[in-house]
């Protein structure tokens, strides 16, 4: 059966097809507003129409779909789409866009299925078949996006976008030669594939080639000093310009950027001059990204300077930022009741830390906690229990300043130790994640949670209800804390000492929230309220009103 709908065999004065070509014609001019009030017209006709028929009223959901689509509706775009499926099951590209709704709002695994369906009508439908790739890579299933890119790259090899993408693929199966090729290959068929040399600095970058990287960067802002990401909807409701440096510590957005209502174009601050950004033209809000003050105090600013030239109220202001190294933090939070603040000394690179000097620099007494500066993670991060110790760890990296943190023990009564994380959005201060171990060096993904349900029902229950960890006097040092950093978007980790303190461990912009919790679907909720703040405080900053009313997520 063919999938083309046609109301050919409808009379041309039918009140259905009047209002269908009405709406197709409102579409076509990109006036979505009122295409949609002429299909639901359509809709309504069709109920006393006598012309009207299964194949015309498909063809109005179908259309309303479209509609609701690009205007970011996608939960009633999704059921228009259902309705015209009900009708007329034979329709690939309506299978395939409601995979695309459903890929839109977080359900991956459920549009996979989806665009399999189309594929079964038209296995050379060439829009579920990229779609499905989509898919494929949203839900980590790389091997398969992979195989099926290798599909596409075949039929159509010069196809620029099918060779990024399947250096996506790659670098994430962590086959960096093949992904670099690909980007390589994207970039020779594509010359102004700023997107590709973006990728190819950022890997080169992580792999340690950081002159390469530098020239793959400066190719790509020669290209577009500026990487667009488009909006789920048309017209988007507002822009954002995105401050970041390539060779500095960011804030991770890859979740809080995916699927949203805005534009945002991002420009990477590479070097010391000021990138051109004239081609951006209007922005509503400027979200600082570089959060890392020991990694990028040399770019924090200019970040400022570029920030204050759109004269937009910012995000996360880059002046503020300087304030969160470590023992910046040490010094701005002392004083909060009921929360403890380890005292940290900065060691330059360059400072003498032989035994005997360190005996007369250290404030504090052994055991303590040593890290490079600008490091977070597990990484290079040790308990030393005496001055010999913390010489040697200090040795093995003598161009790096470093940090050494005074050890608060916090463990819980069980033995356990129990490191929370709070992402303050603004107003709000939203749980993310409770990370359990049984040494104090607590992250989540070296944990046992996995493995051990206790764990996971413990730190479901406080996702859902953090006040029932953390106390009245708890949530007024966390708010304090949020006072004194003023910050827009932040997190904190922290634990709970025998008495009940806040004990306080980081502060900073830097702190990870994705959406990859496929071991811990509890996590879910928490997480996409975080992502639903964010969105929801650029909105306001924006100038305009907030899409929905929610209670407090916090005491």
């Amino acid at each position: 059966m063919t999938e083309s709908l046609s109301a050919s065999h409808t009379p041309a004065d039918s009140p259905t097809r009047q209002h269908l070509a009405a709406g197709q014609a409102h579409y076509a001019a990109g006036r979505t507003v009122e295409a949609i009030a002429a299909f639901q017209r359509g809709l309504e006709a069709s109920a006393t129409d006598p012309a009207s028929c299964d194949v015309i009223i498909a063809e109005l959901h179908a259309k309303l779909g479209n509609c609701y689509m690009l205007a970011g509706q996608l939960s009633v775009a999704a059921a228009s789409y259902k309705a015209a499926l009900r009708l007329a099951p034979h329709l690939t590209s309506c299978w395939c866009n409601l995979g695309n709704a459903l890929l839109q709002t977080g359900k991956a695994q459920d549009a996979i299925a989806l665009y399999v369906e189309a594929l079964k009508l038209n296995p050379k439908h060439w829009p579920s078949r990229t779609n499905l790739v989509q898919a494929l890579m949203t839900a980590r299933h790389f091997v398969v996006a992979k195989a099926l890119l290798l599909e596409l790259a075949e039929e159509r090899p010069q196809d620029s976008q099918i060779q990024h993408q399947l250096g996506k693929a790659c670098f994430e199966l962590n086959e960096v030669d093949a992904a670099i090729s690909h980007f390589e290959r994207a970039v020779a068929l594509n010359p102004k594939d700023a997107d590709s040399l973006y990728w190819i600095g950022g890997v080169k970058q992580q792999n340690g080639d950081i002159e390469a990287a530098r020239i793959a960067y400066a190719r790509a802002e020669k290209i577009q000093p500026y990487i667009r990401r488009k909006a789920i909807k048309s017209p988007p409701d507002f822009r954002v310009l995105a401050l970041y440096a390539p060779f500095a510590g960011n804030t991770p957005t890859e979740f809080l950027f995916k699927d949203v209502a805005y534009d945002v174009d991002t420009v990477a601050l590479i070097g010391a001059g000021e990138p051109d950004v004239a081609g951006i033209g209007e922005v509503q809000v400027v979200v600082n990204l570089i959060s890392d003050a020991d990694q990028a105090e040399a770019m924090l600013p200019l970040a400022a300077r570029l920030a204050k030239t759109f004269g937009k109220g910012v995000v996360n202001d880059p002046d503020k930022i300087g304030y969160t190294t470590r023992d910046a933090v040490a010094q701005l939070l002392p004083g909060i009741p009921g929360c403890l603040i380890p005292g940290i000394l900065r060691l330059n690179a360059g400072t003498d830390v032989s035994e005997a000097s360190l005996k007369t620099l250290l404030p504090f007494s052994f055991p303590l906690l040593a890290r490079p500066a600008g490091t977070h993670g597990g990484d290079d991060f040790e308990k030393l229990g005496d001055c010999a110790e913390l010489a040697q760890f200090l040795a093995q990296n003598p161009e790096s300043a470093h940090y050494v943190i005074e050890y608060i023990d916090y463990a819980s009564r069980d033995g356990h130790f129990r490191k929370y994380r709070f992402i303050f959005v603004g107003e709000q201060i939203l749980p993310y994640h409770l990370a359990i171990g049984d040494d104090w060096k607590v992250h989540h993904v070296t944990t046992d949670m996995a493995n051990q349900p206790w764990m996971q029902q413990e730190e479901a229950s406080f996702l859902e209800n953090p006040a029932g960890v953390f106390s009245p006097a708890n949530y007024a040092a966390l708010r304090e804390i949020r006072a004194r950093i003023g910050l827009d978007y932040f997190g904190i980790d922290c634990g709970l000492d025998g008495d009940g303190n806040l004990v306080v461990f980081e502060v900073n912009a830097s702190m990870l929230v994705h959406a990859d919790n496929a071991e811990f679907p509890y996590k879910d909720p928490a997480v996409h309220a975080i992502k639903a703040a964010f969105d929801e405080m650029l909105r306001e900053r924006a100038g305009l009103t907030p899409r929905v009313i929610s209670p407090p997520l916090s005491p």
